[in-house]
């Protein structure tokens, strides 16, 4: 792969004049109640990628870099003994198995299930919940009205409706849906690759903390929200890091565009520490070299003080 280069001196003259890490808000999920944890952090395809030759998957197969799934965050509330997952990604067996032995095993796989949009990475893991396997019943499946609406009119997912192995509550843009007395949850739409559905991130509201889910998002620029004062309104911004850079894959980016991590870091660069350090990056794809357990990008971007968001990491809420 090219070396891949990062446009910005400040990169350089912060990390010399800062060398300081944050400190993650990551937490062991024992005594937590209510929390989110991150189950995936890769881009829809996962990674490795499908007929990837590059040194990035090559790391795969030599046993440098463990297996990456694709992104997706699980909440908990161990109060009401619920548990919900945002996104039904390819790798919802490993998830909804995790979340059971790990984090709350409820005599129910899942207690609902929110959906970001129609790209394969964040959908067709329902298909897990049809006859063929799981033989689900009445599994709540939050979704937007165009994401509905093709769920209904479109094999295999329209079985999944007939047989009432899922059950498709109707959520609404900044249309809050209160989960119980601890947890809330709000769509907001933002500007994606919308060909088979609307895009929608969330803000998930617990007691005492905030986050916000945006695995993805065309640039921030186009966004009629400005993301600099979304992040300081929130404890933690799950953010989309898809590409690191323009030329990262061969196809044309404009057709896939996403903020570049360093466009992100870019925008923040003049905010407080505590504002930065509330970004955790998510969703990359398998050339992105911060997906990587270590890189000497990553630990610049984090020298900074922002984070990357890491399986098995939970947040308090």
């Amino acid at each position: 792969m090219r070396a891949i280069q990062i446009p910005f001196l400040f990169f350089c003259l912060s990390i010399i004049f800062l060398g300081c890490k944050t400190q993650s808000e990551s937490k062991t999920n024992e005594n937590l109640k209510h929390y989110i944890t991150i189950l995936g952090i890769a881009q829809d395809a996962g990674y490795p990628q499908i007929d990837c030759d590059k040194m990035c998957c090559q790391l795969y197969y030599d046993r440098l870099e463990p297996k990456k799934m694709v992104s997706c965050i699980g909440l908990v509330d161990k109060t009401d003994d619920k548990k919900w997952l945002f996104d039904a990604t390819p790798d919802i067996v490993e998830q909804a198995h995790i979340l059971k032995s790990k984090h709350l095993d409820n005599g129910r796989l899942i207690d609902g299930v929110f959906l970001t949009h129609a790209h394969i990475g964040h959908y067709t893991g329902l298909m897990h919940f049809g006859r063929e396997t799981l033989g689900g019943k009445n599994i709540s499946v939050y979704a937007m009205p165009r994401m509905k609406r093709y769920l209904e009119q479109n094999e295999p997912w329209s079985q999944l409706v007939a047989l009432k192995n899922i059950e498709i509550e109707s959520i609404h843009a900044d249309s809050t849906i209160i989960l119980n007395e601890q947890l809330k949850v709000t769509p907001f739409l933002v500007p994606h690759r919308d060909e088979l559905s609307e895009t929608v991130g969330y803000k998930i509201q617990g007691i005492h903390k905030t986050a916000l889910f945006i695995p993805d998002i065309n640039k921030w620029q186009v966004w009629k929200r400005n993301i600099i004062d979304e992040v300081k309104k929130v404890d933690y911004a799950f953010l989309d890091a898809s590409f690191f850079k323009d030329g990262e894959v061969s196809r044309p980016m404009h057709e896939i565009p996403h903020p570049f991590t360093y466009e992100t870091v870019a925008l923040f660069e003049n905010e407080t520490l505590d504002t930065k350090s509330k970004i955790y990056f998510i969703h990359f794809n398998h050339t992105n070299p911060t997906l990587l357990n270590t890189h000497r990008l990553k630990d610049s971007i984090q020298k900074l003080g922002f984070n990357f968001a890491k399986e098995g990491d939970n947040f308090e809420l």
